[in-house]
């Protein structure tokens, strides 16, 4: 089921939902679909950046990542009761894939040492996952014909089952609109944060803190230079969109 919100049609599937549809739609031989997230912040860069727009509405999956979209759900009418995070739903389809069946997994993003500190976790904690490559981008906003080319001719070469991008949002979103088309993967995933959290680079937060919503308030503790701006701009500018929709919405 998909739940209109601000124009996106936003998933309300649960976690463990989330990933049976997920592997249902892989073993029906479906080819390259795709999970995106939406919280407040990509929402907000969304107004200005109509690639990322058309990114986030092509996916196949868009869940609710952030307490805010939980929020405009409640307001707005909606079902949504509970926020559905990438690295939950990521975390959830490693394991069920690797207790149910030999799964080929290629992570594509971050540093060489993050990317080394996955491949280790899945070598320890998931014996039937297999790495069949890790490919660390070089650090910029936008990539050339040739670097794409690269990425992709070394993802397809190793033939895995689910790729994992870890570039950040949008660049992530993006990346995966402009070049699905040209992958031969079986689902693909705009992994984000999933990547640091997996290597153990950012703490998860404890279950306090997820019980109270606040894994914003956890990771801006964390990195409060990059994340600043989610917590001070995005959020009320993101409120202040879906009090107009609310009030659109009385008025009709």
């Amino acid at each position: 089921m998909k739940e209109g919100i601000l124009g996106y049609d936003v998933d309300t599937l649960s976690v463990s939902k989330c990933v049976d549809h997920i592997v249902h739609e892989m073993a029906s031989g479906k080819r390259r679909q795709w999970l995106a997230c939406l919280n407040a912040h990509s929402f907000v860069v969304s107004t200005k950046d109509n690639e990322f727009a058309s990114a986030l509405k092509d996916a196949d999956l868009l869940i609710p990542d952030g307490v805010g979209i939980v929020l405009a759900s409640k307001i707005l009418g909606g079902d949504i009761r509970q926020r559905v995070t990438g690295p939950e739903v990521f975390s959830s389809l490693l394991q069920r894939l690797d207790a149910s069946q030999h799964t080929r997994v290629f992570f594509m993003g971050s540093t060489r040492a993050t990317l080394d500190r996955i491949e280790a976790r899945i070598h320890r904690d998931y014996p039937n996952l297999e790495v069949v490559g890790t490919y660390s981008p070089p650090f910029r906003a936008v990539y050339s014909a040739d670097e794409t080319d690269e990425m992709i001719t070394a993802i397809n070469a190793a033939d895995p089952d689910v790729l994992l991008v870890g570039l950040t949002a949008p660049k992530q979103e993006k990346w995966i609109f402009e070049n699905k088309a040209r992958l031969n993967v079986e689902f693909i995933g705009a992994a984000g944060a999933m990547f640091d959290y997996f290597a153990g680079t950012i703490k998860t937060p404890s279950p306090i803190w997820v019980k109270l919503g606040l894994q914003s308030v956890h990771r801006l503790a964390q990195d409060p230079l990059r994340l600043w701006r989610r917590t001070f701009v995005s959020a009320p500018v993101f409120v202040l969109h879906v009090m107009r929709a609310r009030l659109a919405a009385v008025r009709r």
